[in-house]
């Protein structure tokens, strides 16, 4: 009974709303029709006017969006963002990334980027710390401490600490491993008492030792079980190599079919987000390694890369083009002729004077591509210990001319001079290439000149190091790393001259017993002044020796397809120090609205 209430109830409410829903919408119906729908025919006397000002406002709002467009440029600035992808050409072959090994360009440059090191050179040629944070030596100048920074990764997350430094430098240190870096590591003994301390002992002291901590660290974890004799052929070398730096391996494809000509390898990084420096703006970082210099132009030419290392003389189609950018980074190194003072008629000390007092350095210069210094002494110009006092003669042909008529050298058939029956000429040897040809054929007719026959020999790679090595010439044009600290005992001490030698650096085979006491004594001591005065001995026999004569800084070329924010032109120790700040690099440009 309840429930038969209960729904009557419902029903009448229901009706009840029904009703009242019907009514309002009458109602609106009315109100629409009356307010609105009758109110249009008042309209129609003013349609001109509402239109006028309808069109007018849309004139309005176009003219304002095309004001806004025509602007934007004064407001709003094309910049470089993160993102993009570095396409760098690099010419020769690629073999290893392992930073024990690499010694070619292609197989550096790779290295570089994977791998960290203690210590590199900054955008300004200046050591910075790496990985480590700081380091201290003793008084002896025979210990050295290196701190590295906290929170240090590799690139596949494991912990990087000083047990990484200390099997890195064991390994170089093992004969086994037949690393290149081995003879600079002799007698070093490398420790590491906590995970952030690494510990150099020295057997003597050495104010340039910090210098040698820029080479790149492996790891532990990954290479602990590989033996000695099978490091250089590991897996780990050019398929899956971790290392620290900027950027991370992940892949490489290689092609040309094994013709050495036309191989060609493509190495693709991308950014290490936990590098010491911080993570990478560019969203890849491709090498491709060309063994051939014609497809690298070409494909720099092409608009396919981004940046080439390695065109010595670019064509002028090459760089004509407005987007291309030639940086000219100098390196910390001396192009010389080396006189091989060991035997023959450069053995004489005042032909070789005579040599260098002809030499027409700022006319070889300026016929140069670029800009530069002049080398005029064995260190260089704003080095530490650089003397201008003790600077190689400046060209004066006429007394050169004096000089060896008075020593008995007098001019005979074709104007060559002649000491009784012997003719005054050498063999100079220079590299096949452009820039070699150009300073060699000046020299050879500025000491045609004096009345010298010098025959000069051009040889190809191979056969030139060959030529270098063996110290098989009369004499050599030919370029020597100094880099930022004057120690360059290594080039200039009688023991480097020496067949049984690591390196035989010293290509003029010059022996001087002051030089070599001035030598050891600026090497060995810490304070610059003291050093300073340490080298002018061997400063003052270089000169009144003449063992070689200077010629200038040489450069490496580097061109880029458009601009690299980040990028900029500064000295260099090695090719790779092209890459300092790389972490910083931009290509990619987006419009940016200026901040006020």
């Amino acid at each position: 009974m309840e429930l038969r209430l209960f729904r009557l109830r419902w029903r009448r409410r229901f009706r009840k709303g029904h009703k009242q829903v019907e009514s309002i919408n009458t109602q609106t119906s009315e109100n629409l029709d009356k307010h609105l729908v009758k109110k249009f025919g008042n309209l129609m006397p003013v349609r001109r006017f509402v239109f006028g000002w309808l069109a007018l406002m849309l004139i309005l709002i176009g003219g304002l969006i095309a004001q806004n467009l025509a602007l934007s440029n004064y407001y709003q600035t094309l910049r470089t963002v993160p993102g993009g992808i570095y396409n760098e050409g690099v010419l020769g072959t690629f073999t290893t990334a392992n930073p024990i090994y690499a010694t070619s360009d292609a197989d550096l440059t790779v290295s570089r980027l994977v791998f960290a090191s203690l210590f590199q050179y900054d955008a300004t040629g200046k050591l910075a710390p790496e990985l480590a944070s700081s380091y201290s030596v003793n008084a002896h100048g025979n210990e050295y401490v290196v701190h590295l920074k906290p929170n240090l990764t590799w690139q596949d997350g494991k912990p990087l600490t000083s047990s990484d430094v200390v099997f890195t430098y064991h390994k170089i240190q093992d004969p086994d491993a037949k690393s290149p870096l081995q003879n600079d590591w002799q007698g070093i003994n490398v420790s590491a008492p906590d995970p952030l301390t690494v510990v150099f002992h020295l057997p003597d002291a050495l104010a340039s030792f910090p210098y040698n901590l820029t080479n790149g660290i492996v790891p532990e974890h990954l290479l602990a079980s590989v033996s000695a004799p099978d490091l250089r052929s590991s897996d780990f070398n050019t398929l899956h190599p971790v290392g620290s730096g900027p950027f991370s391996w992940q892949a490489i494809q290689v092609s040309g079919n094994g013709d050495p000509l036309k191989s060609q390898a493509r190495v693709a990084l991308v950014p290490f987000t936990n590098y010491a420096l911080g993570k990478p703006k560019l969203q890849k970082f491709v090498v491709e390694v060309f063994a051939d210099s014609n497809q690298l132009s070409q494909a720099f030419a092409d608009g396919s890369l981004t940046a080439a290392e390695g065109i010595t003389t670019p064509v002028a189609k090459l760089i004509s083009k407005a987007s291309v950018a030639q940086h000219n980074l100098i390196y910390r190194a001396a192009n010389m002729v080396f006189f091989k003072t060991s035997s023959g008629i450069l053995s004489d000390k005042a032909v070789r004077s005579d040599l260098v007092q002809a030499a027409n350095v700022p006319k070889i210069i300026s016929s140069l591509s670029y800009s530069t210094r002049a080398v005029r002494e064995p260190l260089l110009e704003g080095q530490l210990a650089y003397d201008p006092a003790f600077v190689q003669p400046g060209f004066d042909l006429n007394a050169a001319r004096n000089s060896l008529t008075a020593d008995g050298w007098i001019p005979g058939k074709g104007f060559i001079r002649y000491k009784g029956n012997q003719q005054l000429g050498f063999a100079l040897t220079a590299a096949n290439n452009p820039e070699s040809h150009k300073v060699a054929s000046q020299l050879q007719q500025q000491w045609k000149a004096l009345g010298v026959n010098v025959f000069v020999r051009y040889l190809d790679p191979a056969d030139y190091q060959t030529a270098l090595s063996y110290h098989d010439y009369d004499a050599i044009l030919n370029g020597i790393s100094i880099g930022v600290d004057p120690d360059v005992y290594v080039y200039w001490d009688s023991s480097q001259a020496d067949i049984r030698s690591p390196n035989r650096l010293n290509f003029s085979e010059w022996k001087n017993a002051q030089a070599d006491v001035s030598l050891e004594s600026g090497r060995t001591r810490l304070n610059p002044t003291l050093r300073a005065l340490k080298y002018k001995p061997f400063l003052q026999a270089w000169q009144q020796d003449a063992p070689a004569l200077g010629l200038y800084q040489p450069r490496l070329l580097y061109l880029t397809n458009g601009y690299v924010n980040g990028l900029i032109d500064h000295p260099l120790v090695t090719a790779t120090d092209r890459l300092a700040g790389v972490q910083n690099w931009e290509i990619k440009q987006n419009k940016v609205t200026n901040q006020t």
